[in-house]
């Protein structure tokens, strides 16, 4: 491939938008973990998102998936991890690109004296508009599960380890 001023320009211009569309993801998931709905609300695409995370509820827009996030998610006593890993982005046209990730999620939920860790495969599609890129639809599928409860003592018992259960906070 011949190297002109126009090739390393597009080059450079792809590679920009693998970076803005890591910067999105990652913006995502530490929204998540912050319990900041409006930084969520502002990666899914305005008007269409689709999030289907298994487990979980579907949606077909963003303003419903927020309220759900809000209402499970953003309580006290509540503490989540998102940390998501191996990350394989395709752009699939000027506009538009794929993603997948992998995700070790931790959750601890004080009320039910739990600590949920699961892996967790995304695949995504993102959309440039306005300028910007958005998340315009996210699923996921869960590998596997350790669902621990914890004692009065601090000692804990598992109650899921492998398969995931059906939805998520069982046990």
């Amino acid at each position: 491939m011949e190297l002109t001023l126009e090739s390393l320009a597009a080059r450079i211009a792809a590679l920009e938008d693998i970076e803005a569309i890591r910067q999105l993801k990652a913006r995502y998931l530490r929204g998540c973990d912050l319990k900041q709905p409006d930084v969520v609300r502002d990666t899914l695409l305005p008007r269409g998102a689709v999030i289907a995370y298994e487990g979980f509820p579907a949606f077909d827009d963003r303003e419903g998936f927020v309220e759900v996030f809000t209402a499970m998610g953003c309580q006290p006593g509540v503490h989540d991890i998102h940390h998501a890993t191996n990350s394989e982005i395709a752009l699939t046209g000027p506009d538009s690109a794929t993603g997948k990730w992998s995700l070790n999620f931790r959750s601890i939920i004080m009320a039910q004296r739990s600590v949920i860790s699961m892996g967790v495969e995304y695949e995504d599609r993102y959309v440039r508009q306005d300028r910007r890129w958005w998340i315009a639809e996210t699923r996921s599928h869960r590998t596997g599960c350790l669902i621990e409860t914890v004692d009065e003592a601090g000692q804990p018992t598992v109650v899921v380890m492998g398969d995931p259960p059906a939805t998520y906070g069982e046990g």
